[in-house]
């Protein structure tokens, strides 16, 4: 096993050797449209982080500072992190005037890289599980929630299903895992403080990165917040959701009853009679309230050129629908979320559709939500 281990880290380390030589942005994502994607995608990124204001920030594979100097200028103090030198190097000759930050060159999936336990507000990496075997991720998250103070939070985003870059490799031994394994992974890690007390991962967030589906109509760019809370809190109507309606085999048993891509009674004929009373027209943003396995969603996006966001609170729903929309390139954005709780600017979709979900909505959440928006609800 160690040597399986070892061998897997030399891999892992002569493929970003080769592909560091040169230290640009394109070199780093792996991409020759890298500088225009950077440009829209890095600050959607940060716009997904919590609140870290004076905070301690561990950035994980940092790479050559993409998101460092942005850490920086709100962290109280940032720990960034890469297992090249070259490249950490080159990290610190554009982001080693902040004060506030410490560079590292260690490997994350060594077991003698440590911090202090409760030490960090906030573990951010983007790009990094996949470059690691799942043994390897399965021993980092355990190290990351100790690692990890109480209402901390965990933020990575990866690539899924398959790779994203144009980038020509010879070999690629990159994990394109089914989101459904990080997912697995965290929310079954748990740890004990001193006291005894047990703590695990509560999930906040999950979603794709958005320019990547309005740019390459590519679903596979998926990122994750996670926060630490105390195993006897509450974790409510989601758990009940994924824990026994939603079930992974519940799922699949309705879909094949209504249809592919469907949970809701009449499939594909039923959606094509409410959708046609949208009056969608191309170039429009719709929000979907509950969109299941996202079967609505494709038809709307593919049929009529819109640009679609599938909210849902099952994370099982939305792992079936990142699935589902594989090969698919069309514009539709899928994110766990509880509809009670998530805001977005004024103006920002064209349409809100919603179907078999507001039966779920308390009365005093559902009075406030159908007060803000003109929408079309199909219980």
């Amino acid at each position: 096993m160690a040597a399986q281990v070892g061998q897997e880290r030399e891999i892992q380390k002569n493929y970003w050797v080769e592909h560091s030589a040169d230290l640009t942005v394109e070199a780093m994502m792996l991409d020759s449209k890298a500088a225009d994607l950077d440009k829209e995608e890095r600050p959607e990124v940060l716009s997904l982080l919590p609140p870290f204001e004076g905070k301690s920030v561990l950035e994980l594979g940092a790479g050559i500072g993409r998101f460092t100097g942005e850490l920086a200028q709100k962290a109280g103090q940032v720990i960034s992190l890469d297992f090249i030198e070259s490249v950490i190097k080159k990290n610190e000759s554009i982001n080693g005037h902040y004060k506030n930050v410490k560079f590292m060159c260690a490997d994350v999936a060594s077991p003698e890289l440590n911090f202090s336990s409760e030490s960090m507000d906030l573990i951010f990496s983007n790009w990094l599980l996949m470059y690691l075997s799942d043994k390897e991720v399965e021993e980092l998250v355990e190290r990351m929630v100790k690692w990890l103070k109480v209402g901390g939070f965990i933020f990575f985003r990866e690539s899924c299903f398959h790779q994203s870059g144009d980038s020509k490799r010879k070999v690629n031994p990159t994990h394109y895992r089914e989101p459904r394994f990080y997912t697995k992974v965290f929310k079954e890690c748990q740890t004990r403080d001193g006291s005894g007390n047990l703590y695990e991962l509560s999930l906040v967030s999950c979603k794709c990165i958005g320019a990547y589906v309005r740019n390459k109509k590519n679903q596979n760019q998926i990122c994750w917040l996670w926060q630490k809370v105390s195993s006897q809190d509450d974790k409510g109507f989601q758990k009940f959701l994924d824990n026994v309606q939603y079930k992974c085999n519940g799922i699949l048993r309705y879909e094949r009853v209504f249809g592919e891509g469907f949970v809701s009674t009449g499939g594909i004929e039923t959606t094509k009679e409410f959708v046609g009373k949208l009056d969608l027209k191309p170039g429009q943003k719709v929000l979907d309230v509950g969109c299941g396995i996202g079967g609505g969603d494709f038809f709307m996006a593919e049929n009529f050129d819109v640009e679609v966001v599938g909210i849902d609170l099952s994370i099982n729903m939305v792992s079936f629908a990142l699935e589902r929309a594989i090969g698919l390139k069309c514009s539709v954005e899928f994110e766990v979320a509880d509809c009670t709780k998530k805001s977005y600017p004024d103006n920002t979709f064209d349409v809100i559709y919603s179907r078999d979900t507001i039966l779920h909505i308390q009365v005093i959440y559902l009075s406030f939500f159908c007060g803000t928006f003109e929408w079309l609800c199909i219980c």
